[in-house]
C-alpha cells in the first residue's frame, strides 16, 4: 500500500486500540494492542505519518530512532538492591528505568496527555547485544522490568534487507505478534503531501512530467545512486530558503539532495527554465487580475512542459494566499475564544455591567495567559505536537497579548484596550480574507481565458480539492468556478467511466 493508505490503516488502529467499555478500560487488552510495524523503503515518510497522526488525534508523541540506543539504554542500568525474603537480607540486581520508557513518562508529564503513540523507528537495525531485548518488547511491550503505561500505542518502522545491510528479518513467532503494514513509494499520495504542505512548484511540477524520477535505486560501479521522497521533500524547503536569500540554486546544491547524477542534471536544467517561467508569467498579476494580453497569448500557445509549470507557479501562490487566510481566520477564532473566556473571568470578578467589565484592569489575567500560551507553545514544539494552525494562533495571540501589555504606563490594562487591538485585528483579516477570495476567483478566469476546461483546469482544481486550506476557504467563502468546474469535471469521469464499461461490455470481457 501506499503511504496514504498506511496512515489510515494506522489511525484505525489507533481509534481502535483507544476504544473503551462502559467502566472506562480498554475494550482490547494492552497485551494484546499487536504493536504496528512499518516496512518499508528509507525517504517515504513514516515518519512524518506519525506525526501527523499524533496531531490529528490529539495525543501525545515519543519518537526514537533505535539504531542510536545500546542495550544499556533501552534497558536501564544496573544497580544493586536490598531484600529481604523469608526475614533473611539479599542483594538483588535491579535496573534503572529504560530511558524509552522514562520518555513517555516525561511526555505525559509535560504535555497531560495520559494517550499517545511511542513511535520506535530502525528497529530491525539494533545491534545483536539488542536485538533479544527488542524482541522481548514486541512481544511484550517491556524493556527490562518497565512496561510501555497503559494508553500508549506501539507503532514501530524498519527498512527491507535490500536498502539497509543492517537491516535483518524476524523469526515467524515475532512477526506473529506485529500488525504489519508494508508501504510502496507512491507518487500520487506523496503529491497531495506535498500540495498541502506547500513543496516548491518546480518540484512538483518537474516530478508531474518526470513520475518516474519520483524513487529509485540503482546500483552501478561507483555505488548506489538514489532519489528518495525525503530527498525531494528537503530539496523543495532548502530551495525556497535559497530564493529567499538571493543565492544560487544549481546542480551542486540539488546533487546533495537528489542522489542520483543524472536526474540532479535534469532537475537543475527544468529549475532554469522554470524560473524564466516565473519571471515571464507575472504571476501576481495574474491573481489580481490585472495580467497582460500578451500574458494569456503566450499561454494559449505555450507548449506542455510549458503549461504544466505555468499551473505550478499558479497554484503554489494560490494556495499559499488560502491557507495563510484560514491560518489567520483560525488564529482570529482562538484569541476570540481565549478573550471570552477573560471577559467572563472579569465579570464572576466585578459582577458588574459590560461598561465596567471593559474598564476592569485586565493586566494579571493578560500575563497569565501570555505566559500560559508560551508554555503550551514551547511544551508542543518540543513534543512534535505543534501544528502550523496552532503555531500561528499561539504566535497571534501573543502578539495581541504583547501589544496590550506594551501599551500600559500605569500599572492598568482596561479591558476596552485589548477589546479594540482585537477589533483591529478581525479588520485587518477581513481585507485578507477578499483579497484571497479574489486572488482565487481570478485563477479560474485566467485558467478558463487561457486553456477552458483542458487538462489545466484539472490540474487547478485537483490541488485545491486535495488541499485542506484550499478547500477550507471555498467552503468557507464559497467560489462559485470552483463548484462549477468540479461539477463539470466529475460528470467528464463518470461519463469516461461508464463508456469504459459498455466498450469492457462490447469486448466481452464483462463490467
Amino acid at each position: 500500500m501506499n503511504i496514504r493508505e498506511a496512515k489510515d490503516q494506522i489511525k484505525n488502529a489507533i481509534r481502535a486500540y483507544f476504544s473503551k467499555d462502559a467502566f472506562g478500560n480498554y475494550r482490547l487488552p494492552t497485551s494484546r494492542q499487536r504493536p504496528v510495524f512499518l516496512l518499508g523503503a528509507p525517504g517515504i515518510g513514516k515518519t512524518a505519518i506519525m506525526e501527523q497522526i499524533a496531531q490529528e488525534l490529539e495525543v501525545g508523541f515519543v519518537s526514537y530512532s533505535m539504531t542510536h540506543h545500546t542495550r544499556q539504554s533501552a534497558l536501564g542500568l544496573p544497580f544493586i538492591a536490598k531484600k529481604t525474603y523469608d526475614g533473611v537480607e539479599y542483594d538483588v540486581s535491579e535496573y534503572t528505568m529504560s530511558e524509552i520508557i522514562a520518555a513517555v513518562y516525561d511526555a505525559m508529564e509535560a504535555t497531560g496527555h495520559r494517550e499517545g503513540i511511542l513511535f520506535l523507528d530502525e528497529i530491525n537495525c539494533v545491534s545483536e547485544t539488542l536485538t533479544p531485548a527488542m524482541l522481548q518488547f514486541l512481544q511484550y511491550k517491556m524493556f527490562g522490568r518497565h512496561r510501555v503505561p497503559d494508553g500508549w500505542i506501539v507503532v514501530t518502522a524498519g527498512n527491507p534487507p535490500e536498502y539497509n545491510r543492517t537491516a535483518h528479518d524476524f523469526d515467524m513467532a515475532t512477526w506473529d505478534r506485529l500488525k504489519r503494514i508494508d508501504v510502496e513509494p507512491d507518487f500520487g499520495a506523496w503529491r497531495d503531501y506535498a500540495v498541502l504542505t506547500g513543496a516548491h512548484p518546480a518540484v512538483l511540477t518537474y516530478l508531474d512530467i518526470e513520475r518516474a524520477h519520483f524513487y529509485s535505486l540503482e546500483t552501478t560501479v561507483d555505488g548506489k545512486s538514489f532519489v528518495t521522497a525525503r530527498g525531494w521533500d528537503d530539496l523543495s524547503s532548502m530551495i525556497k530558503l535559497y530564493e529567499e536569500q538571493e543565492l544560487a540554486v544549481d546542480e551542486l546544491l540539488v546533487g546533495q539532495y537528489v542522489q542520483d547524477a543524472q536526474i540532479a542534471k535534469r532537475f537543475s536544467v527544468y529549475y532554469d527554465l522554470f524560473s524564466k517561467y516565473r519571471s515571464d508569467y507575472q504571476i501576481d498579476r495574474i491573481l489580481a487580475g490585472s495580467a497582460d494580453e500578451s500574458v494569456l497569448e503566450r499561454a494559449r500557445g505555450a507548449a506542455f512542459d510549458e503549461r504544466v509549470a505555468l499551473m505550478g507557479l499558479i497554484v503554489d501562490a494560490l494556495g499559499g494566499r488560502l491557507r495563510e487566510a484560514v491560518l489567520e481566520e483560525r488564529a482570529v477564532a482562538f484569541a476570540h475564544g481565549r478573550l471570552a473566556v477573560m471577559r467572563d473571568m472579569l465579570s464572576a470578578n466585578e459582577a458588574a455591567s459590560a461598561d465596567d467589565i471593559d474598564a476592569a484592569n485586565a493586566l494579571p489575567l493578560l500575563r497569565a495567559e501570555a505566559s500560559n500560551i508560551q508554555h503550551r507553545l514551547e511544551t508542543e514544539r518540543k513534543a512534535s505536537l505543534l501544528t502550523d494552525e496552532k503555531y500561528v494562533a499561539y504566535e497571534r495571540m501573543l502578539a495581541l497579548l504583547d501589544a496590550a501589555l506594551r501599551a500600559d504606563v500605569s500599572g492598568d490594562v482596561p479591558f476596552a484596550r485589548v477589546k479594540a487591538l482585537f477589533a483591529e485585528t478581525v479588520e485587518s483579516l477581513d481585507a485578507h480574507t477578499d483579497a484571497a477570495g479574489a486572488a482565487l476567483d481570478n485563477a479560474f478566469r485566467f485558467t478558463e481565458e487561457a486553456f477552458g476546461e483542458g487538462q489545466e483546469m484539472l490540474l487547478l482544481v485537483g490541488d485545491l480539492s486535495a488541499n485542506r486550506y484550499g478547500m477550507a476557504f471555498i467552503n468557507d467563502h464559497g467560489c462559485e468556478r470552483y463548484f462549477v468546474h468540479n461539477e463539470r469535471l466529475l460528470f467528464q469521469e463518470r461519463s469516461d467511466d461508464l463508456a469504459d464499461r459498455i466498450n469492457r461490455l462490447d469486448r466481452g470481457e464483462g463490467a
